[in-house]
């Protein structure tokens, strides 16, 4: 009988999916402590991380495993991974907010009235645009879009990293 590989799809992703979120968290952290929280630039570079970390996911299911790894369980673990990092750290990030520093939504509402501000919006135009980013910047509100957009942006990247990082097994082709 041969050996079996004793790497699975899941098991990489929880792996990495965890140290996505720790990633994460500290990045956010840092962030916030830097007063940069609201820089939705510095924020896209969660991204690059998150293409690393799915990368290394399946480097580590290839080797541990047959040597090979099917465009669909690269997908697999592109997005099982960004579903389990995004929930950590949306989980952390709702706590933080709601536990930690509670005036962390303040200084985001702030930094986006000074973002409005300079954009030349009149005072009636950012009441009106803060009542609607009200409804999206709530410690719930964050948690749910968190764990949304990060599985949605992570699967977005598991496609293409998936096409890239694929090493089919030629006696299954």
């Amino acid at each position: 009988m041969e050996d079996q590989p004793n790497v699975t799809v899941k098991g990489v992703s929880i792996k990495y999916g965890v140290i996505s979120a720790l990633v994460g968290i500290i990045y956010f952290i840092g962030l916030d402590l830097a007063g940069q929280a609201g820089n939705q630039k510095l924020g896209y570079i969660g991204l690059i991380f998150t293409a690393v970390i799915i990368y290394l996911a399946h480097k580590e299911f290839q080797k541990n495993g047959d040597g090979y790894m099917s465009y669909k369980q690269g997908l697999g673990i592109g997005t099982l991974l960004s579903l389990v990092g995004s929930g950590i750290s949306s989980l952390f990030t709702f706590a933080y907010v709601q536990l930690i520093n509670p005036a962390f939504l303040d200084v985001i509402r702030e930094q986006q009235i000074m973002e409005f501000e300079k954009r030349g919006m009149s005072d009636a135009e950012i009441d009106q645009a803060m009542k609607i980013a009200e409804m999206f910047s709530g410690p719930t509100a964050m948690l749910l879009f968190g764990i949304f957009f990060g599985t949605l942006f992570g699967f977005i990247l598991a496609l293409i990293i998936s096409a890239i990082t694929k090493k089919n097994n030629p006696e299954f082709s």
